[in-house]
C-alpha cells in the first residue's frame, strides 16, 4: 500500500513538472514572439526612414528562437518586402518602379536599437513593368532615314528569353499599316544598366537604311541607380507581366 501511495506522489510529481515545463516553454515562446514582432516593427520603420520609401516595408526575421539571435548580435535570416520601390535612372532626372521588390538578408549585424542593420549578403527580386521601360526607349517619332520616322509604341515578352520591341514606322508620308516586330537580348551590364540588343534588324517598307540609324530606335539602355541597400542588378529576364530582374549585394544596409 505504502509503495502504492509512493509512486503516485511520483506521478503527480512528474505531472506538475511536464505542465510547469510547457507553460514556461509557452510563456518562453509567446515572449520570442512579441520580441521578434517587436524588432521586425522597428527595422522596418527605420528602413522606410533611410531609404525614403512611400510605404512601410515588410519585415520578416526567420529562425527560432529569436532571443537567442540577439543574445549573439546576428540574425541569421531576414526577408524584406517593398510593394513599389522607385530607383532613380542614371542622370537622376526621372524615376523607374520596380515592383515587388523581395530581398532576403543573410547575416544581419545590427545596433541594440535597431537603428542601423548591415546584412553580409543580400539576394532578390523584383519586377519592371514594360510600361516603366518604354519610357527609356525612343518613343518619340524620330527620323532615322530619308522620309522615314519611326518610333517604339510597345515592349513584350518575346518568348525564349527575348524581349519583343514593337515599332511604329512612316514611310514617305505612308504610316505603315501594323508596328513591326523586332526581337531583342536582355542583358544587364555591371553600373546596373539595362540594355536592350535587337537580334536581327527590321525592314521599313523597303527603304534602306543603315544598322546604325535601325539601332538608334531598336537598341536603347537605362541605368538604375540608387537600389535600396546598395544592392546591385544580377540579371534581367523579360516574363509575361514585364521585366523580372534579380539583385544581389553584400554588406546591404537594412537600416542606418
Amino acid at each position: 500500500m505504502t509503495a502504492e501511495v509512493g509512486e503516485d506522489r511520483n506521478m503527480r510529481a512528474l505531472r506538475i513538472v511536464l505542465i510547469v515545463a510547457v507553460i514556461v516553454g509557452g510563456l518562453f515562446v509567446a515572449a520570442d514572439r512579441i520580441a521578434v514582432n517587436f524588432a521586425e516593427g522597428e527595422v522596418a520603420d527605420r528602413m522606410k526612414s533611410s531609404e525614403n520609401l512611400a510605404t512601410t516595408p515588410g519585415v520578416s526575421i526567420k529562425g527560432f528562437p529569436f532571443l537567442t539571435q540577439v543574445l549573439g548580435g546576428e540574425l541569421d535570416d531576414v526577408e524584406v518586402g517593398i510593394k513599389d520601390y522607385e530607383a532613380t535612372t542614371g542622370d537622376g532626372a526621372e524615376k523607374i518602379r520596380i515592383g515587388d521588390l523581395q530581398a532576403n538578408m543573410k547575416g544581419v549585424e545590427f545596433s541594440g536599437d535597431y537603428s542601423s542593420a548591415t546584412a553580409a549578403s543580400a539576394t532578390g527580386t523584383g519586377t519592371i513593368s514594360y510600361a516603366e521601360l518604354l519610357k527609356t526607349a525612343q518613343s518619340e517619332p524620330t527620323e532615322i532615314a530619308s522620309g522615314v520616322t519611326a518610333h517604339v509604341v510597345g515592349l513584350s515578352d518575346g518568348g525564349n528569353g527575348k524581349i519583343k520591341v514593337s515599332v511604329e514606322a512612316t514611310v514617305l508620308g505612308t504610316k505603315l499599316p501594323e508596328p513591326v516586330d523586332v526581337l531583342g537580348t536582355l542583358t544587364v551590364e555591371g553600373d546596373n544598366t539595362v540594355r536592350v540588343h535587337a537580334d536581327e534588324l527590321p525592314s521599313f517598307g523597303g527603304v534602306e537604311i543603315t544598322e546604325d540609324q535601325v539601332r538608334e530606335i531598336t537598341d536603347f539602355e537605362q541605368q538604375i541607380d540608387d537600389l535600396p541597400g546598395g544592392i546591385q542588378l544580377d540579371r534581367v529576364e523579360p516574363a509575361q507581366d514585364g521585366v523580372e530582374i534579380g539583385v544581389k549585394g553584400s554588406n546591404v544596409r537594412l537600416a542606418g
